[in-house]
């Protein structure tokens, strides 16, 4: 049963019998206990206690969408990518942390989006794929009851175009399309500008794409919708796949269907690429983080079949071939980069460490030298998706900041950490203490208060 929202100014500990607690008992299903055990309550608190010092310039709100039941959600066949949408977000100015709140995204449809959060034509949208409306949210993070239609469903991670403002996206709604997907463009001001339909062999579970300067990028992998997992009732119903070829699509932007260069790729699934540019030769240069295999044996999420690790795909338009070498062998995910870099050449991307169980460092990788720094977090402590801020007057490519939330078991509640980004190594420059879980979850952003996507405080 979902808990009452409270509201408590200055409150700095977690409050018992809130639903707060970090596991949940007899589920045997792992995406259900520890840190992935759903927060039932929502939250407003007013007064956060700090460690160091909050850049001045920092004015808006760090927010994070993930998956969080808040009913019973199956036991042992809950899927992890399937809970109720719960948005996080931590308001900052002045130097100082204003608010946390956490809500869940309500959705007339009843599918909630559950994956990310963004900033958009002066909205802030809570986003899933897979058939699924994107949602808008007031500032303070309530669900404003109402499905923004862009053609149809949308995509977990739209790809913005920093030249033009334009979010790009793959969308493909596996009960309603399933000999194609939709590639859109969402213009500046949040209309839908052009869509173009791809024909594909198989309804396969396209979570991300990307775009370069001339392409968009189609990662057609061997995860496709299972009728046998439909048939006893999955309510994730997409499996691994021996029999589907892997394959990368570059569809020039302005082209159709007709004009996709499609290439072979080894057997694989990705579903964050840091990033797609071109190259002087015209070639499409891709950094994925690469499975070898996903949902095979473990049906309820991404971490038991392999572990990720960060590969560079080469393509040639030309001659329709791939060379694949590996990055970083280490495991992995949830990789960034500079957003005005999004498409185009660059040099540095963050990642953080993956393990079965949790998520103990941030990476910072320089890929142009091919080498990488790391912040590992103290025991018991396990990190988040590292959002790159860049600063107001940055003078390098990683001149700004990184922000990820950070759980720490031994007092069960979670922390923001902000670190400088051109010296990771030293730890976190501030940290804004929550007196509550943020549970692992998927993705988020920083929204600027300054900046055309947030709206009115």
């Amino acid at each position: 049963m979902r808990r009452r929202e409270f509201i408590h100014a200055g409150m700095t500990l977690p409050i018992a019998g809130l639903g707060l607690t970090g596991c949940s008992p007899n589920t045997s299903n792992r995406y259900l206990e520890g840190n992935f055990a759903p927060v039932l309550a929502e939250s407003t608190v007013t007064s956060l206690d700090v460690t160091g010092i909050i850049p001045g310039e920092l004015a808006g709100r760090f927010v994070r969408n993930g998956p969080n039941p808040d009913d019973d959600p199956g036991g042992s066949r809950y899927h992890w990518f399937v809970g109720r949408g719960m948005v996080h977000g931590v308001r900052l100015d002045a130097g100082g942390a204003m608010w946390y709140r956490n809500r869940y995204v309500a959705s007339p449809s009843g599918q909630t989006p559950n994956t990310s959060v963004i900033g958009h034509a002066g909205k802030t949208l809570a986003i899933v794929e897979s058939g699924g409306l994107p949602v808008e949210l007031d500032y303070d993070l309530t669900s404003v009851n109402d499905e923004l239609k862009m053609g149809g469903g949308f995509s977990a991670h739209p790809q913005l175009d920093p030249d033009t403002g334009e979010l790009h996206a793959i969308c493909y709604d596996w009960a309603a399309l399933r000999d194609h997907v939709r590639y859109v463009v969402i213009d500046a001001a949040g209309v839908l500008k052009s869509e173009t339909k791809i024909a594909l062999p198989g309804m396969t579970m396209i979570h991300n794409m990307s775009i370069t300067q001339h392409y968009a990028v189609i990662y057609d992998l061997p995860v496709t919708l299972s009728f046998l997992a439909l048939g006893t009732g999955s309510s994730f119903p997409f499996r691994w796949n021996d029999e589907y070829e892997a394959r990368i699509g570059l569809l020039p932007r302005d082209g159709e269907d007709r004009d996709i260069i499609w290439s072979s790729v080894k057997p694989n699934y990705a579903y964050h690429p840091m990033n797609a540019y071109e190259d002087s030769e015209g070639r499409v240069v891709i950094d994925v983080v690469r499975y070898d295999k996903m949902f095979e044996s473990d049906t309820n999420g991404p971490f038991g079949d392999s572990l990720p690790r960060l590969d560079r795909w080469t393509i040639n338009p030309v001659s329709q071939t791939v060379s694949e070498e590996i990055v970083d062998e280490r495991p992995l995910e949830f990789p960034r980069c500079h957003p005005d870099l999004n498409g185009k050449p660059y040099r540095f991307g963050y990642s953080v460490a993956a393990q079965y169980d949790g998520f103990p460092a941030i990476y910072k990788h320089d890929v142009q030298k091919g080498v990488a720094t790391q912040f590992s977090f103290n025991s018991g402590q396990h990190g988040a998706e590292p959002v790159f801020i860049p600063g107001e007057s940055a003078r390098s490519e990683d001149d700004g900041f990184l922000m990820t939330y950070v759980y720490d078991t031994n007092r069960d509640a979670s922390d923001l950490a902000i670190f400088d980004a051109q010296d990771l190594e030293r730890g976190p420059v501030a940290t804004v203490h929550l007196p509550v879980r943020v549970p692992y979850g998927f993705h988020g952003n920083w929204i600027p208060d300054h900046s055309e996507s947030a709206a009115t405080a």
